[in-house]
């Protein structure tokens, strides 16, 4: 805990009392009352609530309803609106970047919400979606595919429980993670962050929930809120569109998409985003039945419901939110709305609509019960500052080696000409613009929203991997283009694949093939006539029927994240490759979309993948 050390907190520490009672000047809090019930830990958290809200004005009860971006409120408003909820954007971070500037934030922001006459403390939310990866010097683990093909629920748990110590040292307390959809057209550029084409994969890796929330929600000093998103169907838009339609029956969309929200619920997830997607037209951000009818009541979810950045906007295909559209996001069964920038207007339009009955009072209540159930279950009240003691977690060893294993079991061999493992004592010839690049094999939402190529965030490349692996007597050469590679290498290793990317600006609607600048490198190296190991860095199976006939080798090694080593492990065969294909590879963009079971002929099916034995 980081606070204060004045006589009466250490006192009130000491008889387990709230520190927020200790710091809390009682007539602020109403004394009328009767007793502050709900600062008190040893009530049961029903109650609790009941007597905080009892006490809530109107404005309270808004604030708690909204969350606007970092960069667009300062601590004083924070307070003045009595705001329930901040978050950092993919790439809004402290500056400089990193861990002891993220926590004196998040503590900043927290402060604020403390000094409020009632006390209530925000949660803090970012996209940590692979690791704490908007912060400098976190451990970035594979992203969601890798993981689908590396099919171990016990190592993703593993995975979740490591993010949240990171998360824990900043004192962010609220994940916009995991994201539990079914991707089924490989052209959506948020392919990566889905575990796998059929519902089995995503719903049997909701076990990271377990690893972000703990045992429940708040047990353990590491606990921070989990989400599934993006509810419900986004992964099944027409022609892959980010942000399009999803056109199925509400049979088919029961059967593929709403399987992982079923089991996300069973481990108790403690909220829900809302997907920017629509359903035969409809825009999911005002579909009260699939909200409040099918999650809220058939599934059971007792958590909150929160909106997409800005979602609200689209409700009606026009630029901004009108007061409409709020009272259509709120009815629907959205208890919390992510409104980055114009927050003020928002909170005004929902006072207004409840003020004039379009919105009932009772709705108001029920978002604000179930926020406020998830602050005490976290125990924000009586821990609400960052936790230090966690933010030698950030980017540790023990973490590190973690995602080593993780990276080294989502590798997925297609094709092996007897050139893999690597030999120790090969002469090897290393190119391509992934082989010595983090970002680029960290991809989207690592450090930026897009992510970046190069020395992003600390970590190994691929090529550093591939010279450790082979021992310092081993002759390692590299070049990015491939120039200067002859007959004497034993092989060649080309590292290639997709620049990063993020949500909506990786739709790619071409025919999936590689850059030109990787099949040249490539083709560099297959002029030299020695064997060549094709490794594709990438959120998704690219095109490379035409290619890969003068292939020897080829391995999917997704986007692992900044522990490149594990490839390395699996093209020196210090780990056996185990990965299967969480999704079907396509012979061509043509047959997009291209799933398991639909008659089609797929280069490689769904589960494809060879081991060395």
């Amino acid at each position: 805990m980081y606070c204060s050390s004045t006589p009466v907190v250490r006192r009130c520490l000491a008889l387990g009392m709230s520190v927020v009672l200790a710091l809390t000047p009682i007539g602020a809090l109403r004394a009328d009352m009767g007793p502050v019930r709900y600062l008190d830990p040893g009530r049961p958290v029903a109650s609790r609530v009941d007597d905080l809200l009892a006490r809530m004005s109107l404005d309270d009860k808004l604030g708690q309803m909204t969350q606007p971006e970092r960069r667009h409120i300062e601590p004083d408003e924070v307070t003045r609106f009595r705001i329930g909820s901040v978050l950092s954007g993919g790439g809004s971070a402290p500056s400089p970047n990193n861990v002891r500037n993220w926590a004196d934030m998040y503590d900043g922001f927290q402060r604020a919400a403390l000094a409020a006459p009632l006390r209530v403390p925000i949660l803090y939310g970012v996209d940590a979606v692979h690791g704490h990866n908007n912060v400098v010097g976190a451990t970035i683990f594979p992203h969601n595919i890798g993981l689908g093909a590396a099919r171990d629920p016990e190592l993703v748990r593993r995975i979740g429980a490591a993010t949240a110590e990171e998360m824990t040292g900043t004192g962010v307390d609220w994940n916009f993670a995991p994201c539990v959809c079914v991707a089924r057209d490989d052209r959506w550029g948020r392919t990566y962050e889905s575990f796998g084409e059929v519902p089995e994969l995503p719903s049997s890796m909701t076990t990271i929930i377990d690893g972000l929330q703990g045992s429940a929600l708040g047990r353990g000093p590491t606990s921070v809120l989990a989400t599934a998103k993006h509810y419900v169907g986004d992964g099944g838009t027409a022609g892959g569109r980010d942000q399009g339609d999803v056109r199925l029956s509400e049979e088919d969309l029961r059967a593929v998409h709403l399987p992982p929200f079923r089991e996300a619920v069973r481990r108790a997830v403690g909220s829900v985003m809302v997907s920017y997607s629509s359903w035969n037209g409809l825009k999911m951000h005002q579909n009260r039945y699939l909200i409040t009818d099918v999650l809220k009541g058939e599934l059971g979810f007792s958590g909150f419901v929160v909106s997409d950045y800005n979602g609200i906007d689209q409700i009606d295909g026009a630029p901004g939110f009108t007061r409409k559209e709020v009272a259509a996001a709120i009815n629907a069964g959205i208890d919390m709305v992510m409104v980055p920038a114009e927050w003020r207007r928002f909170i005004e339009r929902l006072r207004a609509a409840v003020e004039d009955g379009t919105v009932p009072m009772a709705r108001i209540d029920d978002a604000n019960r179930r926020i406020l159930t998830k602050k005490f279950e976290l125990g924000l009240f009586e821990r609400p500052m960052a936790d230090r003691r966690y933010l030698g977690t950030i980017g540790g060893a023990a973490h590190r080696a973690l995602a080593r294993r993780a990276v080294a079991a989502s590798q997925v061999v297609l094709k092996n000409d007897d050139v893999l493992p690597l030999d120790e004592g090969d002469r090897i010839f290393v190119a391509g613009r992934g082989a010595d690049d983090i970002g680029l094999q960290s991809g989207g939402w690592t450090v930026t929203w897009q992510g970046a190529p190069g020395a992003t965030t600390p970590g190994t490349t691929i090529l550093q991997g591939i010279r450790e692996a082979a021992g310092g007597s081993a002759t390692v050469t590299y070049a990015r283009d491939g120039t200067g590679i002859d007959r004497s290498y034993d092989v060649a290793v080309a590292v290639v694949g997709e620049q990063p990317y993020a949500e909506y600006e990786g739709d790619r609607t071409d025919d999936l093939r590689l850059d030109d600048t990787d099949r040249e490198t490539i083709g560099r190296l297959r002029a030299a006539g020695v064997p060549v190991v094709v490794v594709l860095v990438s959120g998704r199976p690219l095109n490379v029927t035409s290619e890969l006939p003068g292939w020897d080798g080829f391995m999917a090694s997704w986007l692992p994240g900044t522990e490149g080593a594990g490839v390395a492990d699996v093209l020196f065969g210090d780990t056996d490759p185990s990965g299967r294909l969480p999704v079907t590879w396509p012979r061509s963009a043509a047959q997009e979309p291209i799933n398991a079971g639909d008659g089609q002929r797929p280069l490689f099916p769904l589960g494809a993948g060879l081991g060395y034995d």
